[in-house]
């Protein structure tokens, strides 16, 4: 199978085929060489897939999402890894970028003291490493959005609330998408398990598989205090900005109450009615100046007292 995407590491009773790039021309090599249904080879290729297993006379066929951080875009998006799983042979397929993956097989292919200590007998306690491996690698996702959350709490006491609002909704974004990825480990997980007994037997390892169905408990409960928290947040952030749109409208009210009585008075004897009064007094202007600046003296003082300012 000369195709630089397809890689394989062979045992006397294992053999592991990694594909990492997912395309027709691969997959054509895969259905042809281990005989796998054509609706699998579709679901492979599909760029929308979500997690499940399904079992044929053959073979077990898992999929499973899992978070890649994009650091340019500082979002976390889906990537899809594939499984096709029989007595003796496991077939991962990606898009090459689960490095603990492809760390995993280029070492058990570089070095033969490691390839002796996974493959063993049945493909359970290779496939159980891949596992144990990606979930590992959800961690420092989660450390990082959590670091993100508290640099947010941070700044947003520092006054920098507005900034904040995007900050806000990328961490919230995160955390959806890290949610909807992780949402059905634990049942495809478990599905494995159970379903796993057709080929080769978990055997001891049962009790390692149920490890990882808890490291994925775990996962789903640090995401749900995540949202938590940054919902709280959110509220926090909303409401700091609300009390100071809130005080800028209480402000220029108080402005407008002000100025409201002089302009009144000035509007009034701005008309040049022809009997107007003070019209021809020579401190009318003063006078009236007086009455505008006595009436602003006792709004001031009026609210000062009231505490609105």
């Amino acid at each position: 199978m000369k195709n630089s995407n397809i890689k394989t590491i062979k045992s006397k009773n294992l053999t592991w085929v990694d594909v990492s790039a997912c395309r027709p021309l691969e997959m054509k090599k895969i259905e042809k060489e281990f005989n796998v249904h054509s609706l699998h080879i579709e679901d492979c290729l599909s760029p929308i897939q979500s997690p499940k297993v399904s079992v044929t006379s053959q073979y077990l066929f898992m999929v499973l999402l899992f978070p890649v951080y994009d650091r340019k875009t500082r979002k976390i998006k889906s990537s899809e890894v594939d499984f096709f799983i029989n007595s003796n042979t496991l077939i991962t397929i990606h898009r090459g970028e689960l490095s603990p993956l492809m760390n995993l097989f280029n070492l058990c292919q570089g070095n033969k003291e490691q390839k002796d200590k996974y493959f063993v007998g049945s493909p359970a306690l290779l496939i159980y490493e891949i596992l144990k491996r990606l979930f590992e690698s959800c961690s420092p996702i989660l450390g990082h959005i959590n670091l993100n959350i508290n640099s947010i709490e941070e700044n947003i006491f520092k006054g920098y609330e507005k900034k904040m609002v995007r900050e806000i909704l990328v961490a919230k974004t995160n955390i959806v998408n890290f949610r909807r990825i992780t949402q059905t480990h634990r049942l495809v997980v478990s599905k494995l398990l159970e379903k796993s007994s057709l080929f080769f037997s978990p055997g001891q390892l049962k009790i390692y598989f149920q490890e990882v169905i808890e490291t994925a408990t775990d996962i789903w409960s640090s995401l749900e205090n995540l949202k938590q928290t940054i919902d709280a947040i959110e509220q926090t952030n909303n409401s700091l900005i609300s009390f100071q749109l809130n005080d800028i409208i209480k402000i220029l009210t108080i402005i407008s109450i002000i100025v409201l009585p002089i302009t009144i008075v000035a509007s009034i004897f701005g008309m040049n009615l022809k009997f107007m009064p003070l019209m021809n007094d020579p401190f009318s202007f003063w006078a009236l100046l007086g009455v505008m600046i006595i009436l602003t003296i006792f709004l001031i003082g009026y609210f000062r007292k009231k505490q609105w300012f």
